[in-house]
């Protein structure tokens, strides 16, 4: 099999065509690294796994192919370091790359436990929510206006895989449905955490890393809701999410909504 090694080459450049729209218009994306590209093995035949579908198995010059290239029955393209190391956008190429066909966000009804993103910017951030959404038992994330990408290279990395376990939709607006619906935030009206109901239907929402949910006009059934915290103004946002997360997966499983 031939090794890439120009970035003139017709292939690379369609290679990198397919990944540069971002956002909703992102058709495609790359699992970058063994580790990443076996979690969405193991997730696969879930709805979430199901959304990616493996179209080109990207391999390190001079590196044994990987079981999964047999697995997945794809074609496979052998890269040089500095295309990979181009693809990867790291300094240290990854020996496996899984370039994956993006398919169409999930429609339909909101499940019992969702958790929304507003705002968060920062791809790591992202994926740390994402991550907190899976490890408890949270059935989907729903991304507002100002989001990062959550199928950006970056912020998959962060998900550590969690991007293939929860569906994810987008939504430019807050439109409550019947569910108990919460926007964190320390400021002045919000509720302590310890007095809320949260029992399903949750929708749980973290506004922006910077500042919070200012300049956004929350609906009447939103409420403000507040993490106790002392000898520092605010927490993190991935933080903050992953402790309410917690606290409802605490309270689901002892049976009581507070």
């Amino acid at each position: 099999m031939p090794t890439l090694t120009s970035k003139a080459n017709p292939r690379f450049k369609d290679l990198l065509a397919r990944l540069r729209p971002g956002g909703a218009r992102r058709g495609a994306t790359v699992l970058l690294g063994a580790k990443l590209i076996e979690a969405w093995a193991e997730a696969r035949q879930t709805a979430a796994g199901k959304r990616l579908r493996p179209a080109l198995w990207l391999r390190l010059e001079q590196t044994d192919p990987h079981p999964l290239e047999a697995v997945l029955g794809v074609e496979a393209q052998i890269l040089g370091e500095s295309l990979m190391r181009e693809l990867a956008e790291a300094g240290s190429p990854p020996d496996h790359a899984l370039l994956m066909d993006l398919g169409p966000e999930p429609a339909g009804p909101l499940p019992g436990r969702v958790l929304g993103a507003w705002g968060i910017q920062d791809p790591g951030n992202l994926g740390a929510v994402l991550r907190s959404a899976a490890a408890f038992g949270f059935q989907e994330v729903l991304l507002g206006p100002g989001c990062a990408d959550p199928f950006h290279p970056k912020t998959l990395r962060g998900s550590m895989g969690a991007a293939f376990l929860l569906p994810l939709r987008r939504t430019e607006r807050l439109e409550p449905d019947p569910g108990h619906w919460y926007a964190l935030d320390g400021g002045p009206g919000s509720v302590p955490l310890a007095e809320v109901d949260l029992s399903e239907p949750l929708r749980l929402w973290v506004g922006n890393e910077g500042h919070g949910w200012q300049g956004v006009a929350l609906p009447a059934a939103v409420r403000r809701l507040a993490i106790p915290i002392q000898g520092v103004e605010s927490l993190n946002a991935a933080v903050a999410a992953g402790i309410a997360c917690y606290e409802a997966a605490r309270r689901l499983d002892r049976g009581t909504s507070r």
